[in-house]
């Protein structure tokens, strides 16, 4: 075998290329890959809303060892290095933390996601009857691509409240012996005037009407018979009536389950990995967390598709009056200043998906600072629109830990951005954290089709944002 020359390593010691993850990682590993997925898989099955998610998180954690954080203050519990508590925010959103050694006033290690996800919300008075059908009005959630939710199989989650302050949970159409319900399309034949519309204007918010039933009650002489027979099937099985629509959170989401993408099994295909695929990997790393240097925290929050607003989203003081009860149980001369501080000190992954490039798409990324399908975990330096506009804009000095941290801990992983300069952008929870001063950057994984009702991951970039956030974790 020849030598190299001299250009040949001069080109290796000082130019990079990112790697593929399946490149890197031994079969072993990649078996461990796999099943990590399939528990995924699992978890992006029990949990398709933000309160479905959030039960199933404190489920998970209760199982390994969290009590809550009422009960620590009821008890006046002594936190010591390695205690693991966990809040709950009104049923949609959770914090979970393990007590470092360090304390708290010198910061924390946080891995924050979202668990709401781009859908269909039925409005408060949902239920009409019009030329022979029964169907539900609606409001979309989040950014949505209209086009995208029409002639699809759609399933009904939620919770309704009656009018005795029951509170009853509601999903139908995911077992496969159950109805599923569908908004219309029109045939293209009669579709003349439809293409002639934008592609954003084809289809209308009000036009996103869900059907949902068709046959009459059996009586004569009555009014809107197919809206009522709805409602004696609903009032039959659960209890409601009509009103008890005006207290329900009712969402419409693409029914059935994930599934394994290509022949050779290597991604997966769901709705909503847009956040639950940092939810989860960000969980199972908190999980594996005993008792580390600084205090560790998984933060799972709400209404981050709609701008992080109210108290449930990120814009809400939950958090910091959690980390604030954490500072009082830890020092009975609470002072706000040792609040501030523990919030300041802090550093933080920003745990969001990013857009990976796509081939079918090439115009609208670039090439050259995109994330890719298979590349591992994903650091954005920045989000924002054009200029960079409500972008947190992650400095150097923070960049530079979280590269030796993967790095030492091998963690496949990559740079990228969310699209061309003047394309378009967006934004993550990123910039609200860093008003407190803590470092932080956006880190997750890339996906393809985003806020698409069915998106596309790698399972490998899965696994290694799973190892990124464990490094970080215990950094």
């Amino acid at each position: 075998m020849s030598e190299k020359s001299e250009g040949k390593k001069l080109q290796e010691k000082l130019t990079h290329k990112w790697s593929n993850v399946w490149e890197k990682i031994s079969e072993s590993e990649q078996e461990k890959v796999f099943s990590f997925n399939d528990e995924y898989k699992t978890f992006l099955d029990t949990g398709k809303t933000e309160r479905e998610s959030a039960r199933e998180i404190i489920r998970i954690a209760k199982e390994n060892g969290y009590i809550s954080i009422d009960e620590a203050i009821e008890k006046n519990i002594e936190l010591s290095p390695g205690t693991k508590i966990y809040a709950d925010n009104k049923d949609k959103g959770v914090v979970m933390f393990v007590i470092g050694e360090e304390d708290i006033t010198k910061g924390m290690n946080i891995v924050g996601s979202h668990i709401d996800v781009p859908r269909i919300d039925l409005k408060q008075f949902p239920l009409y009857e019009d030329s022979e059908l029964a169907l539900l009005k609606t409001h979309y959630y989040g950014g949505i691509k209209k086009y995208q939710w029409v002639a699809l199989p759609l399933a009904l989650h939620g919770t309704v409240i009656k009018n005795n302050g029951e509170k009853i949970d509601i999903v139908i159409g995911e077992d496969e012996n159950e109805p599923v319900f569908m908004i219309t399309d029109l045939l293209p034949h009669l579709a003349k005037d439809q293409y002639a519309k934008k592609l954003g204007e084809g289809i209308t918010g009000e036009g996103l009407n869900i059907i949902i039933g068709s046959i009459p009650y059996n009586e004569d002489d009555l009014k809107d018979k197919i809206k009522l027979n709805i409602l004696s099937m609903l009032n039959e099985k659960y209890g409601i009536t009509e009103e008890d629509f005006t207290t329900a959170e009712l969402e419409a989401v693409p029914a059935g389950k994930s599934r394994d993408v290509g022949l050779d099994r290597s991604l997966v295909g769901s709705y909503g990995h847009d956040d639950r695929v940092c939810a989860f990997t960000s969980l199972k790393a908190i999980l594996e967390v005993d008792k580390p240097r600084r205090t560790a925290v998984g933060l799972f929050v709400d209404k981050e598709e709609i701008g992080s607003v109210g108290n449930t989203g990120m814009q809400s003081k939950f958090f910091e009056n959690m980390v604030a009860e954490l500072v009082a149980l830890m020092d009975s001369q609470y002072s706000e200043i040792k609040t501030k501080r523990a919030m300041a000190n802090s550093r933080v992954l920003s745990a969001d998906v990013s857009a990976g490039f796509d081939p079918n798409y090439p115009e609208v990324l670039d090439k050259r600072n995109a994330p890719y399908i298979g590349k591992g975990i994903t650091l954005v330096k920045f989000t924002g629109v054009r200029g960079k506009a409500g972008s947190n804009d992650a400095n150097s000095e923070y960049i530079s830990d979280i590269r030796r941290i993967f790095n030492e801990n091998n963690v496949v992983w990559q740079m990228g951005e969310l699209g061309k300069v003047d394309q378009g952008g967006g934004g993550t929870i990123a910039y609200m954290l860093a008003n407190y001063g803590m470092e932080v950057v956006d880190c997750g994984v890339p996906v393809l089709s985003m806020h698409a009702p069915y998106e596309l991951v790698s399972k490998a970039d899965v696994y290694m944002t799973y190892k990124g956030y464990k490094a970080f974790y215990l950094a």
